[in-house]
C-alpha cells in the first residue's frame, strides 16, 4: 500500500512538473540520464546501426591475431607434411583478408554514420533547448547572464553527443576488445586467459578509480584557466579605461598574480595524470611482459603451437593499444556527463509565468486597463503591491511618477505579464491577461524601454521586427517619422549596415530612434514608454515627442519619466510612493493641490527627478521655501 502511494505521488509530481511547462516548449527531463536517452530515441536506428558497425570494426581489429596465427600455422603444416604452401594457407589468407577490408568498412561506415549524425544530434538539442529557454520569466533570466545561459546550451549539446560517441568509439570496443581477446585466448591455454582477464579487470577498474580522484583537480585547473579567460576578457574591454588610468603595468601584474594561481591548480592535475601515466606503462609493462613471458614457456613445452604463441603477443599488444589512456577517457567521460548534468540542473527548470490550457488569443479594440486589488512582492520580505486598484480608460494617456522603487517599473511589468501577481486580476478590454496567452498579449503592446536592445543585424532587419511582413517602404516610412532615416542614408551600407551587438555600433540616441521606428512600425492598440526620449538630444526629443504624440492618438498610453515636464501634456498623472498611487489627476490639477506632485514639480534639478530622496518618501517631502512661487 505505501509502495502503491509513494507511487501515486511520484506521478503527481511528475504531472506538476508537466504543468510547469509552457505549452509549445519541448517536454525535456529533468535528469541527464534521461535527458540523454530522450535525444537517443530521437536517432535511435542510427545509433543501433552505429552499435553493430562499431562492433564489427572492433571484432574485425581484434580477431586478425587469429587470422595471423591460422597462417603460421599452415605454413608449419606445409612445411612438416609437404603440402603445396598456397593450398594449406588458402583459407587463412581469405580469412585475413576479410577481417582486414572489414576492419577499414566497418571502421569507416561507422565514421560516416557519424559524421552524418553528430550534428544533427547537436543541432537537435541546441534547438530543443532553445525552445525550452525563451519560456523561462523575466525574474529567470534577469538572474543569469546571458552569455552564460548560451554557453550551457552549447556544452549539454556538445556533451551529449561527446558521451554517446566516447561510449560507442571509445569504451565499447575496449569491451569488445577484452572480451573476444579472453575468448581466443581461452581456447589456446585456460591459464593465459585467466592471466589477462584479470589484468583487463583490475585494469578498468583501477583506471575509473584514479579518473575519478582525477576529477576534482582537472575542475580546478579548468576554473583556473576560465578564470584567467575571464581577467583578460574583462581587462581587454576595459582598456581604454586601463589607459585613461595610466593602469597597464597595473593590469599586467594583475594578470600575473593570477597566472601564479592558476599554474597552482594546473600543476596539481599535471602530477596527478603523470601518476595515472606512470600506471598505465606499468601496465602495459606487465601485460606486454607477463604475456610474452608466460606464452614462451608454455610454448618451450609444447603446450601451445607457435602460431597461437604469436596471437597471444599480438593481442596483447592489441588490448595495450586499445586500453592506452583509458583514464584520460574516463575523465573526459566525466567531463561530458558533468557539462550535461550543468546545463540541464540550469536550464530545465519549471516555468514560472505559463499560458493557461484554455487561454485565448482575443483582439484589444478598446485598451482599457484594470488593476483590481492586485497585491504583488518579488520575495517574502520585499512587498510592493498590496490590494492596487486602478482603471485606466481606453485613449487615455497616463503618465507615471515617482522615486525608484516606487512601484512604477513593477507596475509596467505586471501589465506586460513578465511577472504574474500573487492575489488580484489585472484586466485589458475586461478579460483577465492570464487568460490570454503571451504571444496575444505581447503582440498588442508596444514598450521603448529606457535603453532599448537591438540585434546584431542590418537596421532594416531591426526595424522590421515591428512587423515582419513591412515593406521596404513602409519601414523607411517607420524610419522617418522617428527622425532615424536621414543619419540611416549617411551610414555606407544604410538600411542594410550591421548595428553590432546590442547596437553598440550606434549612439544612444540612434538606439533610441531605431526602436522608436520599429514601435511605429508595429501600431500596437496599447503603448508604454518607459524614459523612451532620455538619450536624445534637446532639438531632437521635441521633434521625437510631436511624432509620439501622433503615434498616441487612438491608444492606450503609459509614461514613466524622470523629466516631469515630458509628461506634462498627458491626460493623467499617477503618483507612486512605496506601492502606492498617492495622487491621481492631470498635471494641472495635480499642482493645484499642492501635494507631492508640486513638491516633486518643484524640487526637479535640470528637468529630471532625483534617484531618491533622502527617506524615500514623497508625501514626507518639504517643499523648500526658495523654490515656491
Amino acid at each position: 500500500m505505501m509502495l502503491r502511494n509513494r507511487r501515486l505521488l511520484t506521478k503527481k509530481a511528475r504531472l506538476s512538473r508537466r504543468l510547469q511547462r509552457a505549452a509549445d516548449a519541448p517536454d525535456l527531463p529533468n535528469t541527464p540520464f534521461r535527458f540523454i536517452c530522450h535525444f537517443v530515441h530521437h536517432f535511435r536506428w542510427w545509433y543501433v546501426m552505429m552499435v553493430i558497425l562499431e562492433a564489427f570494426h572492433a571484432i574485425c581489429g581484434i580477431m586478425l591475431p587469429y587470422a595471423i596465427s591460422q597462417i603460421i600455422r599452415g605454413v608449419t603444416q606445409s612445411t612438416s607434411n609437404g603440402r603445396p604452401l598456397l593450398e594449406a594457407m588458402n583459407q587463412p589468407l581469405i580469412l585475413f583478408a576479410a577481417l582486414s577490408v572489414g576492419e577499414v568498412v566497418f571502421g569507416r561506415l561507422s565514421g560516416l554514420c557519424h559524421t552524418i549524425l553528430h550534428p544533427l544530434h547537436r543541432q537537435h538539442v541546441t534547438r530543443s533547448l532553445y525552445a525550452y529557454l525563451q519560456h523561462h520569466s523575466h525574474r529567470y533570466l534577469s538572474s543569469s547572464f546571458a552569455g552564460a545561459l548560451a554557453h550551457r546550451i552549447t556544452e549539454t549539446s556538445m556533451g551529449v553527443t561527446q558521451t554517446l560517441a566516447m561510449l560507442i568509439n571509445d569504451f565499447m570496443p575496449v569491451v569488445i576488445v577484452f572480451s573476444v581477446s579472453t575468448i581466443l585466448l581461452y581456447h589456446v591455454h585456460h591459464q593465459l586467459a585467466v592471466f589477462v582477464g584479470i589484468w583487463a579487470v583490475l585494469f578498468i577498474t583501477i583506471s575509473f578509480w584514479l579518473a575519478t580522484r582525477c576529477r576534482p583537480y582537472a575542475r580546478k585547473s579548468a576554473a583556473a584557466r576560465s578564470e584567467t579567460t575571464g581577467i583578460i576578457v574583462d581587462s581587454v574591454t576595459n582598456l581604454s579605461s586601463v589607459r585613461l588610468f595610466a593602469r597597464l603595468g597595473f593590469e599586467r601584474q594583475y594578470l600575473d598574480e593570477q597566472l601564479v594561481r592558476e599554474l597552482k591548480d594546473v600543476r596539481k592535475s599535471n602530477w596527478y595524470s603523470e601518476r595515472v601515466r606512470w600506471f598505465q606503462f606499468i601496465s602495459a609493462g606487465v601485460l606486454k611482459i607477463g604475456t610474452l613471458y608466460y606464452s614462451l614457456s608454455l610454448w618451450s613445452r609444447g603446450q601451445i603451437a607457435v602460431g597461437d604463441f604469436v596471437m597471444a603477443t599480438s593481442l596483447s599488444l592489441l588490448i595495450i593499444s586499445e586500453a592506452r589512456n583509458l583514464s584520460r577517457r574516463f575523465l573526459e567521460f566525466f567531463e561530458h556527463i558533468g557539462n550535461v548534468a550543468n546545463g540541464v540542473n540550469t536550464i530545465i527548470q519549471p516555468h514560472e509565468v505559463i499560458d493557461r490550457d484554455s487561454a485565448i488569443a482575443p483582439t484589444i479594440t478598446q485598451g482599457c486597463i484594470e488593476f483590481r486589488r492586485v497585491s504583488f512582492n518579488y520575495s517574502a520580505g520585499k512587498k510592493v503591491f498590496e490590494n492596487l486598484s486602478v482603471t485606466i480608460q481606453p485613449g487615455q494617456r497616463v503618465g507615471l511618477v515617482g522615486f525608484s522603487g516606487s512601484g512604477k517599473s513593477t507596475f509596467v511589468n505586471l501589465i506586460l505579464r513578465l511577472f504574474d501577481p500573487q492575489s488580484g486580476q489585472i484586466l485589458i478590454d475586461g478579460i483577465d491577461i492570464r487568460d490570454m496567452t503571451q504571444d496575444a498579449l505581447h503582440s498588442q503592446i508596444s514598450l521603448i524601454p529606457q535603453d532599448p536592445s537591438l540585434f546584431h543585424r542590418t537596421l532594416l532587419e531591426n526595424i522590421r521586427y515591428g512587423r515582419l511582413e513591412a515593406t521596404q517602404e513602409e519601414v523607411m516610412e517607420a524610419a522617418s517619422k522617428a527622425y532615424a532615416h536621414d543619419f540611416i542614408a549617411q551610414i555606407k551600407e544604410g538600411y542594410y549596415s550591421l548595428v553590432g551587438e546590442r547596437g553598440v555600433k550606434l549612439s544612444g540616441g540612434q538606439r533610441q530612434r531605431i526602436a522608436i521606428a520599429r514601435v511605429i512600425l508595429k501600431d500596437a492598440p496599447i503603448l508604454i514608454l518607459d524614459e523612451a526620449t532620455s538619450s536624445l538630444d534637446s532639438i531632437t526629443e521635441k521633434a521625437i515627442q510631436d511624432t509620439l504624440d501622433l503615434a498616441m492618438n487612438g491608444k492606450t498610453v503609459i509614461v514613466v519619466a524622470h523629466r516631469l515636464s515630458t509628461i506634462a501634456h498627458l491626460d493623467r498623472i499617477l503618483v507612486f510612493d512605496q506601492g502606492r498611487i498617492i495622487e491621481d489627476g492631470s498635471h494641472a490639477k495635480l499642482l493645484s493641490l499642492g501635494g507631492a506632485y508640486y513638491r516633486l514639480w518643484k524640487m526637479q534639478a535640470g528637468g529630471f527627478l532625483p534617484e531618491e530622496a533622502s527617506n524615500n518618501n514623497i508625501s514626507d517631502l518639504q517643499t523648500p521655501h526658495n523654490l515656491v512661487r
